[in-house]
């Protein structure tokens, strides 16, 4: 039962393999076996490479198996339409095509499933490029928040700075009206005179500005501040909002690319493997010698193509021989028409003297 399925998978006329050798029936099970294992990979492939886009196993199993019946009718089509020829050549060229084909196919198969051989490979490549996508996104990020961000705190510079400045003239009014007052600088006289009260109250003056601009500075601070804090939680949150973007950056394509990046010997001869898997029944057929099956089959083909010929030649000649039959037919309908119109113009043309000479007759009586 087993060999009649894979017979059945080959493409083979099971009617014919029946009156053939063991041998010939086992050859062509191989053949069929091979094509039926190519079509599981398939489907294993497909359905991994489509969970990976879907993220659903349901999904990518019902496209899997689509894909894997794809690639099995391909590959029946393929080797059950190679027939054997008296020359290799010709057979070459005649399976050509199909070995193009069959490279395609071999191509998709394996690529997918590459890709889960190397999975662990393929991860590691994708953390590194989601590493490098997560610093290029922060700081694309961050030019949109930073010169905003560098002018306030520039502001809050100026501010601290005027404090500053503001500070250091009340500390000098301060230095001024003590010196005045010990006999250091001024009017070099010790005691609190007239001169001494005047430094006071400018030094008392820029004390009570410099508390109302520390205070008002200080607000203008604090709100210069909150809204530095605020573009701060706006630039947090928009990379928070696009990291799953990145974290999402494991698709097909993503996997693909990756793949690339690894060294391409061990992907390669995966390549290898699977093209002979899948060029494994052509190659068979090409180099297998011409069996009883083969001779068989050419000749239930010929004998079908005689009788065909046959029938179009029979055809042929009858279509032929009715032309040349309702052709004289058709000759001698109208011959004899020429001749009845003949026969009428002159049995007319007696009428007509009859009629005359009977008329003279009546004429001559009267």
């Amino acid at each position: 039962m087993i060999q009649r399925f894979f017979i059945l998978c080959s493409g083979a006329d099971a009617s014919i393999l029946e009156t053939c050798s063991q041998g010939e029936r086992n050859k062509y099970a191989g053949i069929g076996a091979t094509v039926f294992f190519t079509a599981v990979m398939a489907f294993l492939a497909a359905g991994y490479a489509l969970y990976t886009v879907f993220d659903n196993v349901y999904t990518a199993l019902g496209f899997g198996l689509v894909w894997g019946l794809l690639i099995f009718n391909l590959d029946r089509f393929i080797v059950s339409t190679i027939k054997k020829r008296n020359s290799f050549r010709s057979e070459f060229l005649q399976a050509t095509p199909r070995l193009l084909l069959a490279v395609i196919i071999a191509v998709v198969i394996s690529k997918p499933l590459e890709m889960k051989i190397f999975e662990k490979e393929i991860d590691q490549v994708l953390l590194e490029q989601k590493n490098e996508l997560t610093l290029a996104n922060k700081e694309q990020i961050a030019l949109q928040y930073s010169p905003l961000v560098a002018d306030l705190e520039q502001d809050i510079v100026q501010l601290k700075e005027e404090v500053a400045s503001k500070e250091a003239e009340t500390n000098a009014l301060y230095d001024t009206y003590i010196s005045e007052a010990e006999g250091r600088a001024g009017t070099m006289l010790l005691g609190k005179g007239p001169v001494y009260k005047e430094k006071r109250e400018k030094h008392d003056a820029a004390l009570l500005e410099l508390r109302e601009l520390k205070s008002d500075n200080a607000e203008r601070i604090a709100a210069i501040e909150g809204q530095i804090s605020k573009l701060n939680t706006e630039y947090e949150t928009a990379v928070v909002n696009s990291q799953p973007i990145i974290d999402g950056f494991d698709g097909l394509m993503a996997r693909i690319n990756a793949l690339g990046e690894l060294a391409w010997f061990p992907s390669f001869f995966i390549f290898l493997l699977f093209l002979a898997i899948e060029t494994a029944p052509i190659v068979v057929k090409l180099l297998a010698p011409k069996g009883p099956y083969d001779f068989k089959l050419e000749e239930e083909e010929s004998t079908v193509e005689a009788w065909v010929t046959q029938k179009v030649s029979q055809r042929q000649h009858i279509m032929a021989t009715d032309a040349v039959l309702n052709e004289k037919i058709y000759g001698e309908i109208q011959e004899e028409e020429r001749v009845y119109a003949h026969k009428k113009q002159k049995a007319e043309e007696l009428l007509r003297l009859q009629a005359d000479a009977f008329h003279e007759l009546q004429v001559k009586g009267l």
